[in-house]
């Protein structure tokens, strides 16, 4: 049996449990006020090609998300996502446990256009009524998307025009950001990210680390937000074991060269699949497969992987997804599609 369920399903890049078992004794000051954290910071932003922004570890997505949007919110406004964006869907509702709600609109393979965000937000304030109405004061949108597609560049520069237009941040979800950059259509830097967006973060917990996401945000943006990640339980006491983490994925290019072998893997599998008869559901070119299947064929998949089933379709059929990571190993993928 194998298992492509997701990408977080490996612990940490053996670099990474080297350099903490090396530093595991060394007493080093908390909440990510040590020189680590402070080399890590420096790496990233020299990454980002923007050394005036900042960057905050926090611990986890769903944590990184609800903070940096309540953060940025006033209680009457409201974050625009797609219908499918992860806040949307797959976050148990955090963030309207923060008082805030998600406007969504249409999705198109996972993203969101421009032009409707426009128009939405011109819509909203035509409305007379507009004052007793949830403000959207907010842009959220993932890279890579829910179904593995990515923004272009021009995509980019276009929503982040209209952000511009209304005086609203841009926040991208970069979870799995690495295998936005890696992919081979992908027309984009991580210095066009930080250009474009207010703030975004760096996915470590599904791209070669244990756990942990650095935001990196335009400098001002929020104040206090330091105090802000503690209050919704997102600091580490011990945030060296974030800084480090991110320290190693920043040194030789690691980050990047762990995505592209999940994207090699992830398109020899799914060449692989569609000589094979399965069906792609979306043209991710990510390391997230999406299969559209019959009943039939979704039996006997089951026989011989584990994945993450993602919607049932009035029709019987079902779209399931497969994932790669920076650690799925060849052998894998040809022993899953040997057994097909």
């Amino acid at each position: 049996m194998q298992h492509f369920d997701c990408d977080y399903m490996e612990g940490a890049h053996p670099l990474i449990l080297e350099r903490m078992v090396e530093h595991n004794m060394v007493k080093t000051t908390g909440y990510g006020c040590d020189e680590i954290c402070a080399s890590a910071r420096k790496k990233i932003l020299a990454a980002c090609g923007n050394p005036d922004s900042e960057v905050h570890f926090l611990i986890g997505g769903t944590q990184t998300n609800a903070t940096v949007i309540k953060a940025l919110l006033r209680p009457h406004e409201g974050v625009i996502a797609a219908t499918t964006g992860h806040i949307a869907v797959h976050e148990s509702g955090a963030i309207e446990a923060t008082g805030h709600k998600v406007l969504t609109l249409p999705q198109h393979d996972g993203k969101l256009w421009a032009e409707e965000i426009d128009a939405y937000i011109e819509h909203f304030y035509a409305d007379e009524s507009f004052e007793h109405m949830v403000f959207p004061a907010m842009v959220y949108i993932s890279q890579p998307t829910e179904y593995g597609t990515i923004y272009s560049l021009a995509e980019l520069e276009s929503i982040a025009a209209v952000c511009r237009k209304w005086q609203i941040p841009l926040f991208m979800d970069g979870a799995r950001l690495g295998y936005g950059l890696a992919s081979a259509e992908a027309d984009f830097t991580l210095e066009d990210i930080a250009r474009l967006c207010d703030v975004f973060y760096i996915g470590g917990t599904k791209v070669g680390a244990m756990f942990g996401e650095a935001v990196v945000m335009r400098k001002g943006l929020v104040p206090r937000f330091f105090t802000l990640i503690k209050q919704q339980g997102a600091l580490l006491a011990k945030g060296w074991m974030l800084g480090l983490q991110f320290d190693t994925l920043f040194t030789d290019g690691l980050y990047l060269k762990i995505a592209r072998h999940a994207i090699n893997e992830a398109t020899r599998l799914r060449e692989g699949l569609v000589a094979k008869g399965y069906k792609n559901y979306s043209t991710s070119p990510t390391n997230q497969i999406f299969l559209l299947l019959s009943p039939e064929e979704l039996a006997t998949v089951k026989q011989v992987t584990t994945f993450t089933e993602w919607d049932r379709l009035p029709d019987g059929n079902t779209i399931i997804r497969l994932a790669t990571s920076w650690a799925t190993r060849s052998e894998d993928v040809d022993a899953l599609l040997e057994a097909l």
